[in-house]
């Protein structure tokens, strides 16, 4: 319709029936991942009324980044998606064809979009550069959008989206000292007349042929000698000029036209009037045919009349307070039943259309003002959602929130199974179903924990724990049901073990071990090998990795089997147990530093170093997807989520960043991740956003992918800088043959040995000579995953190694996004004192003291010959021997002054560009 193409156009042969759910058919989807369903909704968005008909009721929402349209008789959900950042206002136009969705984050964009098709029909790009749209409303024909921005200075745009202009028709910057305009509304009997309004003033626009001008006309407590309130909503009166302003103290203002007192005497709004209708805040105001309709506080839904006069109140539906009020396109018919007796305390609103309501609570309530009935249709999570798991054999997913209430949804026909809610706890932080699904345990914010009947959702008092006074951040089972384990805030990890007495089985708490000095980050149940004997880990932020004694632990001494520190400068976020892909048997984490790692999992060894999926942030969370049935059976996949996404990922795991996929799922932050038990779906949970997403998985799509990558060793080229064809690529061949040359003696007069290898001794050099200077720690696991790579087959060690495994080698262990210079610097700001001049300074006893005694260690020699070959104190023909070094020392001194500052640190010793703090890393 808007390029022209009507006769091709899907939006211009839709029809209002062309959302409705049509028969499943098979077909190959293009994504690993297809978004299927959003439970929850953003409470502090409106919700509009799209159809009310007999036979289909449809509603418009919004749940973190996605816009919903929900079909209420056939419980299917039309997705919208398109932004990037979270949605902060939508609109509809009156005849519900059209609607607006825009968002506050970087590179804010508006989109409109066809409700019959779903389709979006224009996109503006950066309307809002800086901070995005806080409120934006439509003309009454539909053809012009308003736009207000989040900026410190605001802006009001108009767009006319029914062209191809980039730019909008009317721009105007608004004064600071007029508050933060977080409401604008066209008028709908002028196109060229708007209102917006902050919690304290009312702005007035006039459109022109070439401008967009504003009044702000005064009102304040003492403009009627009583107090006012803080503004709300605003609507035009639909005879003549007058606008009306609701507030927090009950009360309406009344706007009109007056004579200025200007020469020229214009005419400008003036607050004429304040109406006190009630003593309870209102929240919502808004019109329907002629009649005005309030919401506050107290739930009620008031409607008055041309002249504010009373005509009915709905208040018997137990509401909470009340944040938005849409209508139905079409009247109700008019029928006896549908009026009550004059006179009456329950005088029903004269309204002619259904009311939707939604209150802050994320409860929909749909009011047939006919027979005066209400029907719930959504009630969903209104606080942080920070816990969701999948039944172990079932089509359940369970999910609670800091409300305190607790759903077990079926995913496969979208409706609620049972739901509970703790009015104590409240505030719930994880869930977890155990291996049989018997049980579900429940972590709460307070420190308790409660494992309840799965099915049922209740509780005996005797398995209702409280022995930590932190939030339970971690809670897991062991695979025979018999251990339950948890970690909170505190740092510690407690374990809990079912017994059987006299037939009845009840769970007793072992201990808490404060294992940890930072927090910690993962908690995992496995089996030892060879054995069904479950063994307990715990992976925290002080880079240890703790294993528990649980054979040998009893009731209030929960024991320490082992803790090994697993990274050097990488913070671990992670770990799973590998698939049985190999013969030996691995232990799985990742890092803040986008590597994933494999251990060995009995002795603790690093054995491989992998690049990790790097898409903006580190991997926070990783599943092991169950075997489909659709694949081989020795095909295994990984699930993960990062700070903001959610992905897949082919096993095995080798650096290939082509078997990794994927996209942002909550844009605030996802904070859980679980896989259903077939491996169809998995289910993200937003935390802030109080929503959870259900995500379809396409597995053929996902290896669809990785083959367009290549095979081989062509999808390594492209991580290389020129990739195959590159100079760093020949010259990495030119270093790896020359190390030929040098292990075989470069003044050798003898025959040359032509090999593909190199001796495992020499890659430290070829690394360093690459610019990839590494720790010996990060040398000897180089070494053993070359070492041991074949040993479990073979019973040999590796001693060389070919350039393909060489370049393997090199992008899984080189940084993958760190600036070496910003991290030199952090590390120096961190380690520097106060100046007295306010400046960061390190004394130099200190540097040299921390080189020698912490990490790893260096000699007072090794200290010397650093720096003196960064200062260039030694020619190239010196021998460091034990005279010279002596007299590097004392060089020293004159040379590094006592107090090193930022700037001597960066320029003069390690020869970085003339430091600036503009320039430092934040």
């Amino acid at each position: 319709m808007i390029n022209g193409d009507s006769f091709l156009s899907q939006v211009y042969t839709a029809t209002t029936k062309t959302l409705l759910p049509k028969e499943k058919l098979t077909h190959i989807k293009a994504h690993p991942l297809t978004l299927e369903w959003a439970f929850g909704i953003d409470h502090t968005l409106p919700v509009f009324s799209l159809q009310d008909l007999h036979d289909q009721l449809v509603i418009l929402y919004a749940g973190s980044h996605v816009g919903i349209i929900y079909n209420h008789t056939s419980n299917s959900q039309h997705l919208l998606q398109g932004h990037c950042s979270p949605i902060s206002c939508l609109c509809v136009s009156e005849d519900r064809r059209w609607l607006v969705t825009a968002d506050k984050g970087p590179g804010c964009m508006v989109i409109i979009w066809d409700s019959y098709s779903g389709i979006p029909v224009r996109t503006l790009f950066d309307c809002h550069l800086d901070r995005g749209v806080v409120s934006m409303a439509l003309s009454r024909d539909a053809k012009h959008v308003v736009t207000l921005g989040a900026e410190e200075i605001q802006c009001v745009c108009i767009w006319d989206w029914t062209n191809d202009l980039k730019e909008p028709l009317w721009v105007t910057e608004l004064c600071p000292d007029h508050g933060f305009q977080r409401y604008i509304i066209f008028n709908p009997n002028d196109d060229t007349e708007l209102l917006s309004s902050s919690v304290s003033q009312v702005l007035f626009y006039k459109r022109t042929k070439t401008s967009l001008e504003y009044i702000a006309p005064e009102l304040h407590d003492k403009t009627f000698r009583k107090a006012v309130g803080s503004l709300s909503q605003s609507v035009f009166h639909w005879k003549g000029p007058q606008a009306l302003t609701a507030t927090s103290a009950g009360n309406l203002v009344l706007w009109d036209m007056v004579r200025g007192f200007a020469p020229s005497r214009t005419l400008v709004r003036e607050a004429i009037k304040l109406i006190p209708l009630q003593k309870e805040p209102i929240t919502v105001l808004t019109r329907t045919d002629r009649c005005l309709v309030t919401g506050d506080t107290a739930g009620q839904i008031k409607c008055y009349d041309e002249n504010i006069k009373l005509l009915g109140c709905y208040r018997e539906f137990g509401l909470d307070a009340i944040t938005s009020i849409s209508f139905s396109k079409e009247c109700v018919p008019k029928t006896p039943q549908g009026y009550q007796k004059e006179g009456t305390v329950e005088v029903k609103p004269f309204i002619d259309r259904n009311v939707l309501v939604s209150t802050v609570t994320s409860t929909v309530v749909h009011i047939n003002t006919q027979d005066g009935v209400a029907q719930t249709l959504l009630r969903e999570h209104c606080k942080p959602l920070h816990a969701v798991t999948c039944h172990p054999k079932q089509a359940v997913v369970a999910m609670g929130s800091h409300s305190g209430i607790l759903k077990l949804w079926d995913y496969n026909s979208k409706v609620t199974i049972s739901s509970r809610v703790f009015d104590t706890e409240k505030q719930i932080q994880c869930i977890a179903f155990d291996p049989q699904g018997f049980h579900l345990a429940v972590g709460f914010a307070s420190g308790a924990v409660h494992v309840l009947d799965a099915c049922t959702l209740q509780s005996d008092a005797e398995e209702c724990f409280s022995y930590s006074q932190h939030c339970i951040t971690h809670i897991t089972f062991s695979s025979d049901s018999q251990y339950l384990a948890t970690a909170d805030a505190g740092k510690a990890v407690m374990v809990f073990h079912l017994q059987t007495n006299n037939g009845l089985q009840h769970w007793n708490y072992v201990g808490r071990h404060h294992s940890h000095y930072k927090p910690i980050k993962d908690l995992l149940f496995g089996v030892y090998l060879d054995s069904t004997r479950p063994r307990l880990l715990s992976l925290g932020m002080d880079r240890r990795l703790v294993e528990y004694d649980l054979d040998n632990s009893k009731e209030n001494n929960l024991l320490i089997l082992s803790s090994e520190q697993i990274e050097q400068s990488a913070v671990p976020t992670c770990m799973t147990w590998y698939p049985p892909l190999t013969t030996e048997h691995f232990l799985l984490t990742a890092s803040d530093q986008f590597k994933m790692k494999l251990f060995n999992s009995t002795t603790k060894m690093c054995r491989k170093t992998l690049l990790g999926p790097t898409y903006g942030s580190p991997v926070e969370k990783i599943v092991m997807l169950p075997m489909s049935k659709e694949h081989d059976t020795s095909s295994y996949y990984l699930a993960y989520i990062t700070n903001n996404k959610v992905g897949l990922q082919i096993m095995p795991i080798d650096g290939n960043p082509y078997k990794s996929n994927a996209l942002i799922c909550h844009p605030t932050g996802v904070s859980a991740l679980a896989c259903s038990y077939d491996g169809r779906f998995v289910f993200t949970a937003g935390g802030s956003d109080s929503t959870v997403f259900s995500w379809e998985i396409c597995l053929n799509a996902l290896e669809a992918t990785a083959a367009l990558g290549g095979k081989d060793l062509l999808p390594y080229y492209t991580l290389l800088e020129g990739g195959r064809e590159g100079e760093f690529y020949r010259e990495m061949e030119d270093y790896f043959y020359y190390c030929q040359l040098r292990n075989q003696g470069i003044d050798t007069m003898e025959n040359r040995q032509v090999s593909t290898l190199i001796p495992l001794t020499e890659v430290p050099f070829v690394m360093r000579a690459l610019g990839f200077f590494t720790t010996e720690q990060e040398l000897e696991d180089m070494k053993n995953e070359v070492k041991f790579s074949r040993y479990a087959e073979t019973g040999r060690y590796v001693t060389d190694i070919d350039l393909e495994e060489f370049i393997k080698l090199y992008i899984n262990h080189r940084p993958a996004c760190i600036s070496k210079d910003e991290q030199l610097i952090k590390t120096f700001q961190v380690l520097c004192d106060c100046h007295e001049l306010g400046e960061p300074v390190l004394q130099r006893d200190k540097l040299l003291e921390l080189l020698q005694a912490r990490g790893e260690h260096l000699t007072e020699d090794e200290v010397a010959e650093c720096f003196t070959t960064l200062l260039g104190l030694r020619s190239k023909e010196q021998r460091p021997d034990l005279e010279t070094n002596t007299c590097e020392e004392q060089a020293l001194e004159t040379v590094i002054p006592e107090e090193i500052s930022m700037e001597t640190f960066t320029s003069h010793i390690l020869g970085f560009p003339s430091y600036s703090k503009s320039s430092a890393p934040e």
